[in-house]
């Protein structure tokens, strides 16, 4: 078990589960484009990028493995996302919307080689991601205390009840141990709908 820094409670005591529902990442990301601010255009594209990639928050911003220009592959509709903690990079496909989105984006910041930049034009940190993540949360209304992991793992939980296999799932997350995948199968309610409680 993970120590926790000292004054922090265990994950349970803050919040029921470590994941969002598809209903309230659409939520956050309506919070992140309809919110009155001046990226709107940049953390949407983020919190759609980190939910359909599965994207831990280092692996979207910051100086390691944040996302940059180099890693979209424009011709081939391909990203290659850079993975941390051990886990296994790859080469993503990029969806029409998210293509039209990052062309946006590179115009916004032609001179950057981070997708996901500050104000200043550096890369953006990973505390102004969780910030961010509180603020649209605040906005979207969620009863759930919201933090960043949450999209990846709202990516995982919704691959599951598409009905996507473990395998392709571990994959496209980069698990190298398929226990770390396995969680998600735990979490899909659909396996449930066919018990049959009678009259009670």
């Amino acid at each position: 078990m993970t120590p926790q820094p000292p004054g922090r409670k265990s994950n349970k005591h803050y919040r029921s589960r470590e994941y969002l529902t598809p209903s309230e990442v659409r939520s956050l990301l309506d919070a992140a484009l309809n919110r009155p601010a001046r990226y709107t255009h940049r953390d949407y594209t983020l919190m759609l990028m980190m939910f359909r990639h599965g994207l831990r928050v280092g692996e979207a911003v910051g100086l390691s493995c944040g996302l940059r220009w180099d890693a979209v592959m424009w011709g081939e509709r391909q990203i290659f996302i850079t993975r941390e903690k051990g886990s296994d990079s790859g080469v993503h496909p990029l969806r029409d919307d998210e293509l039209e989105l990052l062309k946006k984006l590179r115009e916004q910041y032609p001179d950057s080689k981070y997708i996901f930049v500050s104000e200043r034009g550096e890369a953006m940190s990973t505390d102004a991601v969780r910030k961010l993540m509180g603020r649209l949360a605040v906005i979207a209304g969620l009863d759930i205390k919201v933090h960043c992991h949450m999209m990846r793992h709202a990516c995982g939980y919704y691959l599951v009840n598409q009905g996507y296999s473990t395998r392709e799932i571990q994959d496209f997350l980069g698990h190298r141990d398929i226990k770390h995948t396995e969680k998600y199968t735990k979490l899909n309610a659909r396996r449930f709908l066919n018990f049959d409680w009678g009259d009670l």
